[in-house]
């Protein structure tokens, strides 16, 4: 317990304690800097996504940001918004409104905070793959999804926010394609993706949103901006303000504000993981569970979106060169003095190249690669993908979680009861194990005819109680000794150790002698805790096969 503030205490503590000198400021601004360029772009259209405005974003990749990376538990997160909140964001909006989404925000910090006091970072790793695929992939498909009207120039009265019901709007608008603005985002697209091949270190989001805005300037193309849409740019950080909170919608919002908190825990974990694979060095879960916590509360508090950490701005944060949380910090900063200078020019941007930035993000989110690989897998991991997936493109993320989740837990404990056997005779032959001794024979060879050997195997739960509340049916013959081999069982639990309570009373209640055989510390608790003592004193544990053996024939010598 002495040690455990440790878990709490911030990465730029524990880096300002260990020396920080002009090299590794040096090393951090370049970072910083890079980062801040391809955070910039990225930003505006993430937010624009999620139906806010440029400035949203950007408010929310300069505080969130700072704060993600001052008080993380990880040397190299970024954070800021991110293409995973877009689809939740997007609902929360169009259902409840701004004041809505900012009360879901707040309200999913206050979660994440209350989660890293209590230690739940370590947790979030038990959520399976195919549930992360399923919905990052989901996503993906419904961000390409919401970015087909500025791609294609189209003009739509009203687009639902609903999967099918968009598709039918957007294809009854299908006559107000415009040719420019589906040229202009193709090369944008294709501009990015050749960068990224041929030059990884250009920022190629900013190159391409920077030279999409010079033709248009210089061209006149007949393309939506953003200021024709947003009008003039307000290029300021606003006084932290709570004016947006009413009680009586809290809990309309609690269910956006859980799968908020899910979605951003999640989110920069793995991120986390990924800069520790990256570097070798290990994050704090907790704190930085906390840290996206206090930055998600912050962030509403200015009137940003829903942040958490990013998983390819900190991987390009470590590639530039970053060595501590200060490179975060910095990125922050040059992303304030980005939108203090050129807020003016940025009106010139068109929502087409904005548009192609999401389409990679949303190539890149969608893990096709890992897709396919979990397609090729047991049958059970792909009704969780396709579930998860499908629930996510055509209903709603949470309830995509919910029954990824789910159905994933139950294949689980199916997988698990499936290991759990019961063999009435062991095998034959058996291996030269420590506890047979000299000698290869069969564990039933050479004792009395009504002595019995019950062996389980594999772990004892709920799911495979009822292997336990069979098994004097299956076995069936009356014995006046039972040998109950658990060597081979990792774990029962109450349910488990309930019935075998059960099973030994029945046993008993034929006036057996019962021996339990080799029973883990763990195993013998939960039956001890779920076994009367009366029961348990006419029981005898013995640690091997041989010692029960020996037992059996001292009290019933063979005849002359």
């Amino acid at each position: 317990m002495g040690a455990d503030w440790k878990l709490f205490l911030p990465k730029t503590v524990t880096v300002l304690r260990q020396g920080y000198g002009f090299v590794d400021f040096r090393a951090d601004g370049i970072a910083g800097l890079t980062v801040a360029v391809v955070a910039l772009p990225l930003a505006m259209a993430l937010a624009i996504a999620s139906g806010a405005t440029p400035e949203a974003g950007l408010v929310t990749a300069v505080v969130a940001g700072f704060l993600i990376s001052a008080l993380g538990g990880s040397r190299f997160q970024i954070g800021g918004p991110t293409g995973a909140f877009v689809v939740i964001v997007y609902g929360v909006i169009s259902k409840h409104g701004y004041d809505g989404l900012l009360m879901a925000t707040l309200m999913a910090g206050s979660i994440l905070v209350v989660a890293g006091l209590a230690r739940v970072g370590s947790l979030i790793k038990y959520i399976p793959d195919p549930v992360t695929t399923g919905f990052t992939s989901g996503i993906a498909v419904v961000i390409l999804a919401s970015q087909l009207p500025d791609l294609l120039g189209l003009t739509a009265a009203e687009v639902p926010a609903e999967f099918i019901p968009k598709m039918q709007a957007l294809w009854a608008a299908r006559d107000t394609l415009t040719p420019p603005a589906v040229a202009l985002s193709a090369v944008c697209v294709a501009a990015i993706l050749v960068m990224r091949r041929h030059a990884p270190k250009a920022p190629g989001f900013l190159i391409a949103t920077v030279a999409a805005a010079v033709a248009v300037a210089a061209i006149g193309l007949p393309v939506e901006t953003i200021g024709s849409r947003f009008g003039e740019m307000n290029a300021r950080i606003p006084l932290p303000d709570l004016s947006f909170w009413t009680w009586g919608k809290a809990v309309d919002v609690l269910p956006s504000a859980l799968a908020i908190a899910l979605l951003a825990g999640v989110e920069s974990l793995l991120s986390a993981v990924v800069a520790d694979q990256m570097t070798g060095r290990r994050h704090r879960s907790n704190m930085e569970l906390t840290a996206q916590g206090v930055a998600n509360i912050a962030s509403a508090a200015v009137g940003g979106l829903p942040a958490t950490g990013a998983i390819a701005r900190t991987a390009t944060n470590i590639r530039a060169g970053a060595r501590t949380p200060v490179a975060g910090m910095l990125h922050a900063a040059f992303l304030l003095v980005f939108m203090l200078v050129l807020a003016p020019v940025m009106v010139f941007v068109p929502m087409a190249a904005l548009a192609a930035i999401l389409v990679v993000v949303a190539m890149n989110m969608a893990e096709s690669h890992r897709f396919r690989l979990i397609l090729r897998t047991s049958s059970g991991d792909r009704a969780v993908l396709l579930a998860t997936f499908g629930l996510t493109v055509l209903v709603d993320l949470t309830v995509a979680i919910g029954v990824g989740m789910t159905l994933a837990t139950f294949i689980f404990m199916h997988r698990m009861s499936a290991l759990a056997t019961l063999e009435g005779r062991a095998p034959l032959i058996e291996g030269d194990r420590p506890d047979i001794g000299e000698g290869r024979y069969a564990p039933n060879q050479g004792l009395p005819e009504d002595v019995g050997v019950l062996t389980f195997r594999g772990p004892l739960f709920f799911g495979s109680a009822g292997l336990i509340k069979d098994a004097m049916d299956r076995i069936g013959t009356r014995r006046r000794t039972w040998i109950l081999r658990l060597e081979d069982v990792p774990m029962l639990d109450p349910t488990g150790a309930l019935a075998f309570a059960d099973l030994l009373a029945r046993m008993q209640g034929d006036d057996a002698e019962v021996i339990v055989v080799g029973a883990s510390h763990a195993v013998l608790k939960s039956l001890m805790q779920a076994t009367p003592r009366d029961r348990l004193k006419r029981v005898r544990f013995v640690k091997t096969f041989a010692t029960a053996r020996k037992r059996v024939e001292a009290a019933h010598p063979a005849p002359a």
